[in-house]
Parts: C-alpha cells; structure tokens; sequence
C-alpha cells in the first residue's frame, strides 16, 4: 500500500457546534505550520470557516440512529484524512474521532467544555480510556476525574 508522505503534521480538529465550536477555533493558533482539517456539526460554522471542513451528524446517547450515522461518517472523515493528532473540544463525534483516530495510529486529546464544571461530560468521561490526554478546564474537576488541568480555553 501507498503511503503519504508528510512536510507537515496533519491535525483533525472536531467538535459540535455552538460553545464548543468557539472553544475550537481558539485553540487554532496553537494548530499554526501543521495542515489542517476540522470536523463540526454547524454547517454555517463550517461554511465561514476559512480550511477544510467536514460536517458529521450531531448525534447523543438519546438519539441511537443518529449516532450510528455520525459514526459512519466520522469513520470516512478519519480514514480520509489519516490524521498524526486529532483534538476534539466535543461532545459525542469527537469522543468517535478520537476512538477512531487511535486505530490509525493518531494521538490524541480531548478537552472538555468549560461548561462542566462540576464533573466531566459523558463524552469526555469515555475518552479517559481512550485519549492519549483528556483536559478538564476546572483544577476541581480534573482532581476528582484524572484528567489533566492546564488552564482554560474560555
């Protein structure tokens, strides 16, 4: 098989849309030199962002049909874009990413809304068995959970 060769590190970036689609994009300057793929909900977030953009169905554990399709699709966007890192900020399709991303060989983090800041969302909760490193925005939270505290993005 082919393998790609690489000038720069590629980096999916996902998340749903609203407050965690803003968490997202300022993080994009720490993205800077590496190609860059994000992965959102929002498709009128998607179509005013200036990269490349992939739009999966937003889905929770309330919705099982919709979460089938989300990660159908989010198979295709990790397979197509064979991501080196893959930073979600959440909720359920970058908990997928992640999950997905680890089988090719990506690393990965997962940071979870500044919107919990009493315990860890689901989403985030599952990705401490998997994530290379799952970031909680409240030193409380990532003392009681283990994950990490390293400031916030909000």
């Amino acid at each position: 098989m082919f393998k790609r060769t690489r000038t720069r590190p590629v980096i999916l970036a996902v998340s749903s849309g609203g407050g965690h689609w803003i968490q997202l994009q300022r993080l994009a300057p720490a993205f800077a030199g590496a190609e860059v793929h994000y992965a959102t909900t929002d498709l009128s977030a998607a179509e005013a962002a200036d990269a490349r953009v992939h739009v999966y169905p937003d889905a929770n554990k309330d919705t099982p049909l919709r979460l089938v399709a989300c990660l159908l699709r989010m198979a295709w966007i990790v397979l197509r874009v064979r991501p080196d890192v893959v930073v979600s900020t959440g909720a359920a399709g970058g908990f997928l990413a992640i999950r997905l991303a680890r089988l090719v060989g990506a690393r990965t983090m997962f940071i979870d809304s500044i919107a919990n800041a009493r315990e860890l969302s689901i989403s985030a909760r599952l990705a401490l068995g998997v994530a290379d490193r799952v970031l909680s925005q409240w030193p409380r939270v990532a003392e009681l959970t283990g994950a990490e505290y390293r400031g916030a993005v909000i």
